[in-house]
């Protein structure tokens, strides 16, 4: 196998993917279907270790001004020459993740969400010369990033809640060009909060922070946040009118987050592997987004890269350890005993039928336990 490209074990930053050592799977269509699909602001939500940050850093490489456009020559994007003349490298961008907020208290995850906003804000230090901006605006954008002795951003949390909304008003000023709005891992801190008992105040603090960048917002173009659960638009996105939501059902978008078949068979045969079809189907094709059946692709590069080194290897649940499963433990903690035998008959290949809430709250997820399959 001397010569074949490496497999992009947990690289989530597109211009770290070097097409020339590393084996990619092109879903640069997404591009294309965002742009003649869209909504302002565009929700996708997908389970965990399923692409979206990839895919998040994809979209910030081909709109941003300054991008490198030759990292998406030969990829399917690149075929529509009219939309990548009109669109790429042509937009501002404020790209963010908010996986990393956290913390045993409230203030702690204040103090990481101020982080993550002060260093996106400093990476446009260029604004603090802008002939476009008045001295006030300039002061308002050297707040967002100043800090104190001790490193820490000290950005007042009125500013914290606006940050969004002041760096889309002063990047469009500058640019004369609308903003696109990235923000990865959206639900990350509600999860946090929930577990560690400030689930209200992060409720508020992102309602304010999302209602200021996400709604009737001159400066934006359009707004794309992903996440692994749908939040009820009356927890952190009320009245915010202009959502499209596009979950694991919707057909939309379902076949560019995991690996369909065809993708897969691909990936096998490139490496010499195709013999391990039938395993690996079985293994790790246990999804299905909108009319597509996906694989899991979290699970496919890691047992194809043990494969490489070793054709004899049985296949390996890679999954299930990548982040905390608090949640499913709490409900499979609380369940009776029907809910345990319909979870060993899930177990075991049967079926069970059961009516999916797409939109809930935190807070109802303790109403009831038909609430854990959803």
């Amino acid at each position: 196998m001397t010569g074949k490209k490496k497999l992009p074990i947990g690289i989530d930053i597109f211009e770290k993917l070097d097409r020339e050592e590393f084996y990619y799977v092109d879903k640069t269509g997404m591009i294309e279907d965002l742009l003649q699909n869209r909504s302002e602001v565009n929700l996708l939500t997908r389970p965990r270790r399923f692409g979206k940050s990839l895919n998040m850093s994809m979209l910030k490489t081909f709109f941003e001004i300054g991008g490198d456009p030759g990292l998406f020559k030969g990829l399917k994007i690149s075929t529509n020459k009219e939309l990548c003349e009109k669109y790429m490298g042509q937009f501002p961008v404020i790209s963010i993740s908010l996986k990393s907020v956290e913390g045993l208290d409230f203030e702690a995850a204040k103090k990481a969400l101020k982080d993550i906003l002060g260093e996106e804000a400093g990476r446009f230090y260029f604004l603090t010369q802008s002939s476009k901006l008045t001295n006030e605006e300039i002061e308002s954008y050297k707040a967002l990033f100043r800090v104190g002795e001790t490193g820490d951003f000290l950005m007042s949390d009125t500013a914290m809640e606006k940050a969004l909304l002041r760096l889309s008003l002063l990047l469009h000023k500058h640019y004369d060009k609308q903003v696109i709005l990235l923000i990865d891992e959206y639900d990350v801190p509600l999860d946090k909060a929930f577990q560690y008992g400030y689930y209200d105040e992060m409720v508020s603090l992102l309602r304010n922070m999302f209602g200021n960048a996400l709604k009737t917002n001159p400066n934006l173009f359009f707004a794309v946040l992903t996440g692994c659960l749908r939040i009820s638009k009356e927890s952190i996105f009320t009245g915010l009118n202009n959502l499209k939501v596009l979950t694991l059902t919707d057909v939309r978008f379902d076949e560019y987050f995991g690996f369909t078949d065809t993708e897969v068979k691909g990936m096998l045969e490139y490496y010499g592997l195709s013999g391990h079809y039938a395993e690996v189907k079985e293994w790790y094709d246990g999804y299905r987004f909108g009319n597509v059946e996906v694989y899991c692709p979290w699970d496919v590069i890691n047992y194809c890269d043990l494969l490489k080194a070793d054709p004899n290897a049985l296949p390996q649940d890679y999954w299930s350890n990548t982040r905390g499963n608090a949640m499913v433990r709490r409900f499979i903690d609380k369940a009776d005993t029907r809910t345990r035998d319909e979870i060993e008959r899930l177990i075991a290949g049967d079926e069970i039928v059961k009516e999916i809430h797409q939109e809930l709250t935190y807070n109802e997820l303790d109403s009831s336990i038909e609430v854990m399959l959803s």
